[in-house]
């Protein structure tokens, strides 16, 4: 199945039905009065998290959604059937945004979570409502009222605890593969890994915390390079960041550089990001002995000047993960008690996602006009072109 994470669709809830002008007509009974009944209430557009949905596809193609319109009233003071609500599921981790005035309308994050998105219509007035002691034979009746109608755009963020980040070929996914039952792609070129892959990591019994593998970063992908920075929005919900770099790389590049081109190109994502608790993760120990171990991760840290959580690992020998993935869980649960203790760190914590996400779809939006302005350009020279071949007469000999 094809994974797909953003894509944009049009709802229209369903309008009301028209209210009813009738008048009772019965036997021996010759004033009856009116009795037009209301209108049908519209159908509303509803999108539902639905744990055992885990991509967008389906409205990657299906993108118009109408509801039914609501029954018009009729005589005997019957009001019109309501239409039904139209049902849109959706993964946990999706953000309804409306593209029009870029307003979030909501997170959907638990599974069975509802969030109405266009409300249908309400029904017309029938004319007995219009009745009075002046009036005893009204022929008024209401229309119903037009459903909303709206364009909406749904990201999907995944829900995991620890966030995977690095250049290509860092090692990541055999990190995924070595800890938890996750078996994404592994192989010996750059960019194996092109969606993200989850994991979940049981360290212990009924105790426990998901893993988020992206695709890798290179220099320049907040400018569009590589596969750009479209996946670190799935980052965003992450409590840890580990940034993993590999101790011993085949190009004889330097681990310190990479440890700064990969802060380099979150911060031009989103500052926020960078605010996360980030842990170095120093991989593929095995290659060398404990004393170019030791050397090699001085000089990391000196030269990148980092001062967080440091481990030393190999994911392909399952050496030093057993002792990560112990301090995250450690790590994780003590985040999840503060926050249950102390409502004003909850609050702070979620102010920050809410800044990341902000920040991260601004930059998106602006590389998406960069790109298109570019193509624009192109276009536009191409049309120059072609009018001075235009102005150039050809002349054929046989």
């Amino acid at each position: 199945m094809r994974f797909v994470d953003e894509v944009s669709i049009q709802v229209e809830a369903g309008a009301g039905g028209n209210g009813c002008s009738s008048f009772r007509r019965e036997k021996f009974i010759p004033f009856g009065g009116p009795d037009g009944g209301d209108g049908g209430a519209g159908g509303d557009i509803v999108i539902v998290a639905d744990a055992n949905t885990n991509t967008l596809v389906d409205y990657r193609y299906t993108r118009s959604f109408r509801a039914e319109r609501g029954q018009n009233g009729s005589g005997a003071n019957c009001t019109g059937r309501g239409a039904a609500a139209v049902v849109l599921r959706v993964p946990l981790g999706t953000t309804v945004i409306d593209e029009e005035s870029a307003e979030v309308l909501g997170d959907l994050l638990e599974s069975g979570e509802r969030l109405c998105v266009a409300h249908g219509g309400r029904g017309g007035l029938g004319n007995t409502h219009f009745k009075s002691s002046t009036q005893r034979a009204p022929t008024r009746a209401l229309p119903g009222l037009p459903g909303e109608a709206r364009r909406l755009r749904l990201e999907l963020k995944v829900v995991a605890d620890v966030g995977l980040v690095g250049l290509p070929n860092a090692g990541k996914s055999t990190l995924l593969r070595a800890v938890s039952a996750a078996r994404p792609k592994v192989a010996d070129y750059p960019f194996t890994t092109l969606v993200p892959n989850l994991g979940v990591v049981d360290v212990d019994r009924h105790r426990s915390f998901v893993m988020a593998d992206v695709p890798g970063l290179i220099e320049g992908a907040a400018d569009g390079a590589g596969l750009g920075i479209r996946f670190l929005k799935h980052l965003a919900r992450t409590r840890i960041l580990l940034h993993l770099v590999d101790l011993c790389p085949v190009d004889g590049s330097d681990p310190a550089q990479a440890v700064r081109t990969i802060e380099e190109e979150l911060v031009r994502y989103s500052p926020a990001l960078m605010q996360l608790p980030r842990w170095l993760v120093l991989n593929k120990i095995d290659a060398l002995s404990p004393e170019e171990v030791q050397e090699r991760r001085d000089a990391v840290l000196a030269a990148a000047h980092f001062t967080g959580p440091v481990h030393l690992i190999s994911g392909l020998a399952h050496q030093g993960t057993e002792a990560l993935c112990q301090a995250l869980l450690l790590a994780i649960e003590a985040q999840r008690e503060q926050l249950l203790a102390d409502p004003e760190a909850a609050r702070a914590e979620e102010e920050l996602r809410l800044r990341i996400q902000k920040e991260g779809r601004e930059r998106i939006t602006a590389l998406a006009a960069a790109r298109k302005a570019a193509r624009q350009q192109a276009a536009e020279g191409d049309d120059d072109d072609d009018e001075s071949d235009a102005d150039v007469e050809s002349v054929y000999v046989r």
